[in-house]
């Protein structure tokens, strides 16, 4: 396996070559942009982006991939999902992930046929080496999809992939983590179109006073908010305001989680084997 950037990167560049045409589904996070920008270095305009939109995806973050697909030349189309009708995914029990993904890798395995009939498509996702330890139930929806992860197959870690982002100039390359608005309901807590509206405008808020690495989990009238160790400070000196604004997006109550944020708390619970968690 690959152990600098510059071999990665010719790693990643074979395995994408290897392919008639390529559709990568991108999310305009750090990890499927720098995919995205190296399939179309590779294969040009046998290159194209998918953008699942569907009431999970904040619309800043749709307005994000699109602006980043025309700001490189690279066409990006959104495709309309509909994981939330499926019941898996609305009972959100530990594996919401798996019908959100079947939802997403279904759709545009259609795509991919009307795209490039008959042909020798590689269907990439952005998964990568960090993602291996965590909750992924969506990892089973793309092996039964044929999706490929190029990143993860190159050695790809969220370090490597922001250097070698910052090496091609992408706008991306610093860009905080971001999920779907529904990681953001506990497991074993329905998700609702009301309360991915919630979290959307709770956070959209928070982003509106300047904050950059934060998650406001949903806890039915009360919006747990984590901030990265950097804006904890800040965020305890705004609370009146923020407490107003979190009100005005539909909650009773506002509470700052003293641990901060992290990345994928809310599945440590599955991983401890436990029945309920948060």
């Amino acid at each position: 396996m690959a152990s600098n950037i510059e071999d990665k990167l010719r790693d990643l560049r074979a395995i994408i070559d290897k392919f008639d045409a390529v559709c990568v589904a991108f999310s305009g996070g750090v990890d499927s942009a720098l995919l995205l920008y190296v399939s179309h270095e590779v294969k040009g305009d046998r290159c194209l982006g998918f953008i699942a939109d569907s009431g999970s995806l904040p619309r800043r973050e749709l307005q994000d991939a699109a602006s980043f697909g025309a700001r490189h030349g690279i066409e990006v189309k959104v495709v309309r999902t509909y994981e939330q009708q499926r019941e898996g995914y609305i009972k959100n029990e530990g594996n919401r992930c798996y019908f959100c993904k079947s939802e997403l890798f279904e759709t545009l395995r259609a795509e991919v046929e009307k795209s490039f009939p008959g042909e020798n498509v590689g269907l990439f996702d952005g998964f990568i080496k960090d993602d291996e330890g965590d909750h992924r139930p969506g990892r089973v929806a793309g092996r039964e999809n044929g999706v490929i992860s190029p990143l993860l197959l190159s050695g790809f870690s969220k370090a490597d992939v922001r250097e070698a982002s910052a090496l091609y100039g992408l706008e991306t390359a610093e860009k905080p983590a971001s999920a779907c608005l529904a990681s953001r309901i506990p497991h074993f807590s329905e998700v609702t179109p009301e309360k991915l509206a919630q979290v959307e405008m709770a956070e959209n808020a928070l982003r509106d006073l300047g904050f950059s690495n934060f998650r406001a989990r949903h806890h039915g009238d009360i919006v747990r908010l984590e901030f990265g160790p950097d804006e904890m400070e800040d965020a305890f000196d705004q609370r009146e305001e923020i407490n107003k604004l979190m009100r005005a997006a539909g909650f009773l109550f506002a509470a700052i989680d003293l641990e901060g944020y992290r990345s994928g708390k809310l599945n440590d619970a599955l991983k401890g084997n436990c029945s309920r968690g948060s």
